[in-house]
């Protein structure tokens, strides 16, 4: 009984030892492991270039038609319409001033002026911070899968290269800039709304940013943050935009319309098509689809209740 005890006592402790054995095995490999990880770490993190910034160097791009696919300011009116911020009514003028900008006014300073209110009035009365909000939900609803990967792909390409990248565009700045944050630019210049205590008052400060006014807000952003506009570069796809693009040393055309095409070849500026089949959209406002219908729409409505009113 007692060498059964012994050998008992001896068979547990040879267990115990190999048990300490698997134990011990087991943190080596862990150690050789987690020794592997931090080594593949480390050259993946020594691997990576490093990007260097270069601050004097920045590129601007349009936003309509050069960044996405339409009018910013349209999706943007459509959203806020869709959230009944406004009517049929409101909606229908804003389109049609928009309309008549950006056919007519390049060549007539009154259509520009009919044009200024219409932008923005239909925000009258509002929150900035009520209309700051329901931009970021109107980007994810029907803006961001409207942004060309394309043009996206060239903002990215000037990141990388340590560059500043902004947008520029007549569209409010409050949306610019909701655009800009979810594309990781840098940042936007855009048309300013005047306010008072924080409520949009239906002006605009200055005008809408449009033209030779898109020129004079990259000249002063150059000379606030020290760019040199010979080494910049700028993108749009309308002449309307000449004077920004002519203000930098590497302009190019995106998706352009026929005068700036025309002007980018016989300047041998770069041109970027990314429109499929070159089934070209009409460069401001998607009328084809949804503005005519609310235009239609608002024509309808307003035929109807004048009949009423006669049949009264």
């Amino acid at each position: 009984m007692e060498t059964a005890r012994v050998d008992e006592v001896a068979e547990g402790d040879e267990l115990a030892a190999a048990e300490r054995l698997a134990q011990a095995a087991e943190l080596a490999d862990a150690g050789r492991a987690g020794l592997a990880g931090a080594a593949a770490a480390a050259v993946a993190a020594v691997d990576q270039p490093d990007i260097t910034p270069d601050l004097g160097v920045g590129a601007f791009f349009d936003v309509d038609n050069t960044l996405m696919r339409g009018a910013s300011i349209y999706y943007f009116a459509r959203g806020l319409a869709a959230r009944k911020m406004f009517g049929a009514r409101d909606m229908a003028k804003m389109v049609a001033g928009q309309v008549l900008f950006r056919v007519r006014g390049a060549e007539n300073a009154g259509h520009i002026d009919a044009a200024k209110q219409a932008a923005l009035a239909f925000v009258a009365g509002q929150k900035v911070s009520d209309i700051t909000a329901l931009g970021e939900e109107i980007y994810d609803d029907t803006m961001a899968h409207r942004i060309w990967e394309e043009s996206r792909e060239l903002t990215q390409s000037h990141l990388e290269a340590g560059q500043r990248v902004w947008l520029v565009t007549a569209t409010p700045v409050e949306l610019a800039e909701i655009l800009a944050r979810r594309l990781g630019l840098t940042g936007a210049l855009g048309t300013v709304a005047e306010t008072e205590n924080g409520v949009y008052t239906g002006f605009l400060v200055g005008g809408l940013l449009h033209g030779v006014a898109k020129a004079a807000a990259v000249q002063a952003l150059a000379e606030r943050e020290g760019l040199d506009l010979a080494s910049c570069s700028a993108y749009s796809d309308s002449s309307n935009d000449l004077p920004m693009l002519e203000l930098v040393g590497y302009p190019n055309a995106v998706n352009p319309d026929t005068q700036l095409r025309a002007i980018a070849r016989e300047r041998d500026w770069p041109i970027h098509d990314f429109r499929k089949g070159r089934q070209t959209t009409m460069t401001v406002l998607p009328l084809a689809a949804g503005a005519v219908g609310v235009l239609v729409g608002g024509l309808a409505a307003g035929i109807v209740v004048r009949r009423h009113r006669m049949a009264g």
